[in-house]
């Protein structure tokens, strides 16, 4: 029997261009408190140092889905059907694995914000999966109208794959609208949905700033990102790193908190931050299994069944969408 020989993905590059994202900074800085969209911590290196993050013995949530993902992965195929894997935010593409075994998709597409990082990922998917066409599409899902026109997503039943809890970094509403979006993207097809679960105050803030901090320097790439692609003058040492569980927002809260009163130019606009000021990096929305349905349903879709750990931190939920 002769051995299928992998070919090299193919990459559709939608990158948002430098103007969005300039005018996305100015957007966020005007907010209060200061927030910037989440995916702008993921270039190439936040994209290696996020990898270096779920490595970390504080961070058990990929560890915990990858394993809850291996044991429900037969089950998961058999309830979901077959058609083409399209997953949201792959990063390292880590955790499809399980699904592409038993699944056996048509093909899989993985959408992420950084090309460089797509590109490796997907490459070293095709090499284990050699067997399965793969697309990689660099893009903004959030924002994204359709999936673009290609022949591996013509005429297939598609199938979404959001893990990782990253819908956690939307607000409710902004998760709302993602949702709906998927629900557009997938052209009727169901999603399966990671989604961690609220924990102690201690494991979660532990989670996310790590005794190595890796965490910390994840954030403040952040600062090096916007000196680099919009001529600022940040000082990453004058920001101190913060994760802070909020109960009441059942979130954890990442920022970067101004050590002093200073002034940041971003190109040729001035920017003034108070001493204690944060910024926002980030939020992760943590979401019990009664939270998830109902906000499932919100966007009009119907939820079918979950799949938990053995401790039942993070759960896996299969949605259909609704008529």
């Amino acid at each position: 029997m002769t051995a299928t020989t992998p070919t090299r993905p193919a990459l559709i590059d939608l990158h948002p261009p430098a103007a969005d994202m300039r005018r996305l900074v100015q957007e966020g800085l005007q907010r209060a408190p200061r927030q910037l969209p989440a995916w702008f911590l993921y270039d190439a290196e936040g994209s290696q140092l996020f990898d270096q993050i779920c490595q970390q013995p504080e961070y058990s949530l990929t560890r915990t889905e990858i394993a809850l993902l291996e044991q429900s992965a037969q089950e998961i195929a058999t309830a979901m059907g077959s058609g083409v894997i399209v997953e949201f935010g792959a990063g390292s593409a880590r955790k499809v694995g399980p699904l592409l075994e038993a699944m056996q998709p048509s093909a899989y597409v993985a959408l992420d914000i950084s090309a460089a990082h797509l590109q490796q990922a997907t490459a070293a998917l095709q090499s284990a999966y050699p067997a399965v066409p793969m697309l990689g599409i660099c893009c903004d899902h959030s924002r994204l109208e359709a999936l673009p026109d290609h022949t591996l997503l013509q005429g297939q039943r598609r199938l979404g794959f959001f893990p990782g809890s990253s819908l956690g970094n939307f607000t409710q509403e902004e998760a709302v609208q993602l949702l709906r979006r998927f629900r557009l993207l997938l052209d009727g097809g169901p999603l399966l949905l990671g989604l961690d679960q609220p924990k102690s105050q201690a494991r979660l803030e532990a989670a996310y700033d790590d005794a190595a901090g890796i965490s910390a320097a994840f954030a403040r790439n952040l600062l090096q990102r916007l000196n680099r692609d919009l001529n600022a003058d940040f000082q990453p040492q004058r920001f101190r790193y913060q994760a802070q569980w909020q109960a009441e927002q059942s979130r954890v809260r990442m920022a970067l908190v101004s050590d002093c009163a200073q002034t940041v130019c971003i190109g040729s606009s001035p920017w003034h931050f108070a001493a204690d000021e944060p910024l926002v990096t980030e939020y992760s929305v943590k979401y019990s299994p009664e939270m998830a349905r109902e906000l499932a349903e919100a966007a009009g879709w119907r939820w079918c069944r979950r799949w938990h750990d053995p401790a039942d931190d993070l759960s896996l939920h299969w949605l259909e969408a609704a008529d």
